[in-house]
């Protein structure tokens, strides 16, 4: 390996881009992986490089032939199998970055950086960490002060693993700000246990929700079981309520029955209409909590409705309009107004001139099949669920048929595995 810098510190590594000896973007390096060993210095013993499509694999340093300002160059024979954290090793940036340890002469410090550096045989090391101090303390030399920061050596750090958990994961948890739910987590797939749970535990209930709704089916269950009955009952609140009633499913019956006593009377309500249906009808499959408007409403009103954040695309581009009340089960259903046709009409026009009377629509107890045929045959990216008397139940989307059309392990992807074939954690 050319070795063009003697130390390199991993928080500024973080988002340099890789590159094969041709010179093409393999992608940008995200991690340094390290093992810390209870003597010696901890080896670092490669990168997790994020790829096109925001997947995460493993280099190991054995693959790197430099490391220069800007830029990672690789042998270019880069495994694409998901990086998946093994037993005893460490994520530096996730793991390390902001984690609370003590020197030996007994200060607590905060590690702000660590620094690798390559040895005389091409092994890499931990070999310094910048740490903050965290209260005033007497060091051998001078008196520190809180906040002070300083350059230490790695064997000077008596317990790098730390003791503080939550505060290990306040500058991960930051650096989520910004990231889609489903790239969090994706995120969250590849770290330890123990760490998703850290890191899910310090999320505000809706931003968990919103991750838990795009999670695997395993970490789904694993998240919401850690959490105090009364916050997983919170976090279920927060989720659309045919996400909610899947995940339900998937508990145990006990802890199930558990989070419905738990959460407000009127969640529960739902999820328990929507757990009487099958998991492959359009009863199960549905959301109830479209949107609903009466005839009378203008379409500036529509419009506004439509605009809220929290709402799907495909939810987006229908209103249903009832008579009331317009909570479901609605009052007699009348028909759907388009999105597009929303755009094309004064906003003070009654929502009720421009309804489509004509929308198919499913009834509770249909088939996944028909569900498809109808999206498929008119072209739309939801349909409403009526009952024997015409009132609205709900709406299914594509995207919950998409959820139920793929395979269970969709979200970890074919060629995801627990291990990886490249050197594995000695690089």
């Amino acid at each position: 390996m050319t070795r063009t810098t003697t130390r390199i510190f991993v928080a500024r590594l973080a988002s340099t881009q890789v590159f094969d000896p041709i010179g093409d973007r393999v992608g940008w390096a995200r991690d340094v992986v390290a093992l810390i060993v209870p003597k010696g210095r901890p080896r670092a013993v490669g990168l997790v490089v994020e790829v096109p499509g925001k997947r995460r694999v493993f280099v190991p340093f054995t693959r790197v032939t430099s490391i220069e300002a800007g830029q990672v160059l690789t042998t270019g024979l880069v495994n694409m199998r998901r990086f998946s954290q093994r037993p005893g090793e460490t994520s530096v940036l996730s793991e390390l970055v902001d984690r609370r340890v003590r020197l030996r002469d007994g200060d607590s410090v905060t590690i702000e950086d660590v620094a690798i550096e390559q040895t005389v045989r091409g092994d890499w090391e931990i070999s310094q960490l910048f740490v903050r101090f965290d209260a005033q303390a007497a060091g051998p030399l001078q008196l520190r002060r809180r906040g002070q920061t300083e350059l230490v050596d790695v064997g000077d750090v008596s317990d790098l693993a730390g003791d503080d958990g939550a505060q290990s994961v306040r500058s991960l948890v930051a650096s989520l700000d910004g990231l889609k739910p489903a790239d969090v987590a994706d995120l969250l797939q590849e770290m330890p246990s123990t760490r998703r749970i850290e890191v899910a535990t310090a999320l505000d209930d809706e931003r968990l929700a919103d991750i838990v709704q795009e999670s695997a089916e395993a970490i789904r269950i694993e998240l919401l079981s850690a959490l105090p009955l009364a916050r997983a009952a919170d976090v279920l609140e927060a989720m659309d309520p045919d996400d909610a009633a899947d995940l339900i499913q998937e508990l145990p019956a006990a802890q199930a029955a558990a989070l419905l006593e738990r959460m407000e009377p009127d969640d529960a309500r739902d999820l328990r209409r929507l757990l009487a249906y099958g998991e492959e009808t359009a009863g199960g499959l549905m959301t109830t909590e479209p949107v609903v408007m009466g005839p009378e409403a203008p379409i500036a009103s529509a419009l506004a409705a439509i605009r809220r954040q929290e709402l799907s695309p495909a939810l987006a581009s229908l209103v249903f309009v009832t008579r009331p009340p317009t909570e479901t089960p609605t009052g007699r259903f009348i028909g759907v107004a388009h999105f597009q046709r929303l755009l094309r009409e004064p906003p003070h026009r009654a929502i009720g001139g421009i309804i489509d009377v004509d929308a198919p629509a499913l009834e509770p107890g249909d088939p996944l099949g028909k569900v498809t045929r109808l999206l498929a045959t008119y072209n739309l990216t939801v349909l409403p669920v009526l009952d024997s008397e015409r009132r609205l139940l709900g709406a299914v989307s594509a995207d919950d048929v998409l959820d139920h059309l793929l395979p269970d392990d969709w979200r970890i992807g074919d060629d995801d595995v627990t291990d990886r074939s490249m050197g594995g954690g000695d690089g």
